[in-house]
């Protein structure tokens, strides 16, 4: 029974893809969020922007800035997704923050 064990030599080569496959997706995630971040503040019309009071190239130059650093790059996406986003994609649905 001893030959199943996870430090046997059958089990051993597949955890570590396992473990390859997770580190890589952890340290992904800060890459995808701010491609994310990216892509959605492009795609956004110039006009719902200028009808949220928000600067489009500000943001995309912060987030552009940001995948330079890891923290404060998640920062500024995360920001960007759950405060700004919802602005303009507000505005761009035709409604409007008091």
């Amino acid at each position: 029974m001893s030959q199943f064990g996870l430090g046997t030599p059958i089990l051993a080569p597949v955890w570590d893809y396992v473990w390859a496959a997770l580190t890589i997706a952890f340290f992904s995630i800060p890459l995808a969020l701010s491609l994310w971040a990216l892509l959605d503040a492009a795609r956004r019309p110039g006009w719902a922007w200028a009808l949220s009071r928000r600067s489009q190239v500000v943001w995309i130059a912060s987030i552009l800035c940001g995948v330079l650093c890891v923290v404060p790059g998640m920062v500024i996406s995360l920001w960007y997704l759950l405060k700004v986003r919802p602005a303009v994609a507000g505005a761009e649905a035709g409604r409007f923050a008091d």
